[in-house]
């Protein structure tokens, strides 16, 4: 039967058997005791290597799944390793509980575990530990030298199922450690922001009368109600830091304008950064319609004339535009304010938190950041632990909900009919493929390919095609010649994610859908449904999908609560792949894991509030040690020591 074996015994023979006519060889190595002996064989070997390493009589650990063969047991590529010292070898490799290094090239587990065996033994003592010693004491945390020990040289009778599943109390300390030096450095950044200077800005019912009046339909309750947060943030000194986390359709956008119009009514500067030049000029062209005649609003991106850009300068140093609305034109280049008192950036986890802090330096007291990526609070408060968050959960009255059906690749033809009907009638179509060029691996559409037949399926009708191997430029040309109707449809990855507004647009029709997560479909899914007439998304699948990704996508057809579909992508994607750590600004951990350890997380969040609480500035003698290790972590770059 196959099973895994672990043994230690003598090389009793070495034999290289011919086979194929003697054009290959098989190395077998007996191996054995005075309890038996057994095969082990290796059909794709380095000779010289091999005959150099391993000799008759030579003491050996052997690892590998058995087989029977002939009635015998043997061992198939086997980890094969000399004792060399055999006390030594003994307590490193065999005969305990061994944890399993990720490899790279030319490092092998065995001396992976020879050097940290000599590093932990030599300097684990040695290891400065952090967590102030009432801490560590109120929550019994074992000492940080003791758990880089255990986690590494486990004792024999340590739990093996405990340590696999991370939940040793070793492990739970370095699990600690992670998330409480990030959670403090976010506690302090947000205290320190509190502590600034800010504008604590003027409000009365006339201004607040006549924005309403200028609005195209009656704000939500739930639009109302973030409203209320903003503006009570606004009329504080302390500077606003706020995060509205609204789902697609919700009306972000309109709950900004109205932060925008209240600062420009108060005297003061409005600017907005959008992450891409044809959302920047999509939400230029909605605040004109609100506001044309009675706010100055200007628009500065790359793609304007140089003489334009120098005149837009010029007006916002002079202070005659009250509201900007940019890329990272905004901050990249040599823009000045006459006196800037509201920043929203839009679409927050496309910019770093250095682009956010620059908009800081540019003397802006209030920020208002908003993102269309539902993300479940406990989540939230890594990502954006040092914002205060709103959350939009109401769509506005009247807007029809998007039908979602899934369907194999089998009904093709019927729904191609379907999106004919719908062309024929005026309307646009949007189809979503997930790969630019064909992959053989992965038998996936390509986009390219998918876009040629598409012009010949739709005969007089106008394709575009956009992908992300195109330039920034080319990809907003295609995005306007379809939000313009020049298109009839627009072929893509997944680049129109974020934003864009066609509201003619009924069809999104996304080929393998399985290939994406969940979030990302129902953010597809929100570029259509913004018109009055009824709007269809259809996810084809291939014939074959495993029943856990029918499971996934049926919760798409179930549901268009975007916070219901996060939690379930979080769920079975895991944080890491569900924000794109990169993208979002989320901490990279080496051993915490946000979802299987979220009691750890809370835990460490508390802590951190609690200990700034107790000591702001963290300059009492046992704090001193978290306080450099902030420092030497964060240097200044998130400005997390404001606080002190």
């Amino acid at each position: 039967p196959m099973e895994y074996a672990l043994f230690s015994g003598h090389i009793i023979d070495i034999d290289y058997v011919s086979v194929r006519k003697g054009r290959k060889k098989i190395l077998v190595i007996t191996v054995g005791d005075n309890t038996g002996r057994i095969s082990c064989k290796w059909f794709n070997f380095n000779e010289k290597y091999m005959k150099r390493m391993f000799k008759p009589g030579t003491k050996v650990f052997v690892s590998g799944t058995t087989s029977l063969y002939g009635g015998r047991l043997e061992i198939h590529h086997p980890d094969m390793e000399i004792v060399e010292d055999e006390m030594t070898e003994d307590k490193i490799h065999f005969g305990r509980i061994v944890p399993i290094y990720s490899e790279t090239e030319g490092l092998t587990q065995k001396l992976i575990r020879r050097i940290l065996f000599n590093v932990v033994n030599n300097y684990s003592a040695e290891v400065t530990d952090y967590i102030p010693p009432e801490l560590a004491e109120r929550l019994k945390l074992p000492s940080l030298g003791e758990s880089i020990k255990k986690v590494h040289f486990p004792d024999n009778d340590a739990d093996v199922d405990q340590l696999r599943a991370f939940r040793s109390r070793w492990q739970k300390r370095l699990i600690f450690d992670e998330f409480f030096i990030i959670e403090l450095a976010l506690v302090l950044r947000r205290k320190g922001i509190k502590k600034r200077d800010g504008i604590a800005f003027q409000l009365n019912d006339v201004w607040l009368d006549f924005i309403e009046s200028k609005l195209p339909f009656k704000l939500t309750n739930s639009q109302m109600k973030v409203i209320s947060e903003i503006l009570n943030d606004m009329q504080t000194p302390e500077p606003m830091n706020r995060l509205i986390q609204g789902d697609v359709g919700s009306g972000k956008t309109v709950v900004a304008f109205y932060a925008a119009a209240i600062a420009i009514l108060n005297g003061y500067q409005a600017a907005m950064m959008a992450p891409t030049e044809i959302l920047a000029e999509q939400h230029y062209s909605n605040f004109k319609k609100l506001f044309d005649g009675y706010f100055n609003a200007e628009l500065l991106i790359s793609s304007i004339t140089k003489k334009n850009k120098t005149r837009i300068k010029q007006d916002i140093e002079s202070g005659k535009v009250h509201f900007v609305i940019g890329t990272q034109a905004l901050i990249q280049e040599d823009v000045g304010f006459a006196n800037l008192g509201l920043v929203i950036v839009d679409e927050q986890h496309r910019f770093g938190v250095e682009q956010r802090l620059s908009l800081v330096s540019k003397g802006m007291p209030d920020m208002l950041v908003m993102t269309a990526t539902p993300i479940p609070r406990t989540l939230a408060m890594t990502v954006y632990g040092d914002l205060d968050i709103s959350i939009i959960d109401e769509k506005p009255k009247g807007r029809k909900p998007v039908i979602t059906k899934f369907v194999y690749d089998g009904k093709r033809g019927i729904v191609y009919d379907f999106i004919r009907e719908e062309l024929k009638k005026g309307r646009q179509a949007y189809f979503i493929y997930p790969l630019v060029e064909e992959s053989e691996k992965l038998l996936l559409k390509d986009a390219k390919a998918a876009a040629r037949k598409l012009s010949e399926e739709f005969k007089g009708y106008n394709v575009l095609l956009m992908h992300g191997r195109m330039r920034q430029e080319e990809k907003d040309a295609v995005m306007q010649e379809f939000k313009e109707g020049r298109g009839h449809i627009l072929v893509s990855t997944t680049v129109v994610e974020v934003g864009i507004d066609v509201p003619n647009a009924t069809v999104m029709f996304i080929e393998h859908p399985e290939r994406f997560g969940l979030s990302q479909l129902h953010q597809l899914r929100g570029r259509i449904g913004r018109g009055d007439e009824r709007s269809c998304c259809i996810l084809m699948a291939g014939n074959r999908i495993s029943e856990q990704a029918y499971k996934r996508l049926q919760i798409m057809v179930s549901t268009d609560d975007g916070f219901k579909i996060a939690e379930q992508d979080l769920a079975i994607r895991g944080p890491g792949e569900f924000l794109g750590t990169r993208q979002h600004g989320l901490p990279g951990f080496r051993i915490g894991n946000l979802l299987r350890d979220m009691d750890t997380l809370i835990l460490a969040r508390n802590e951190a509030v609690r200990l700034v609480e107790k000591d702001p500035e963290l300059l009492s003698t046992p704090n001193k040690k978290i306080r450099s290790r902030l420092l030497q972590r964060f240097d200044s770059r998130i400005d997390m020591m404001d606080a002190g």
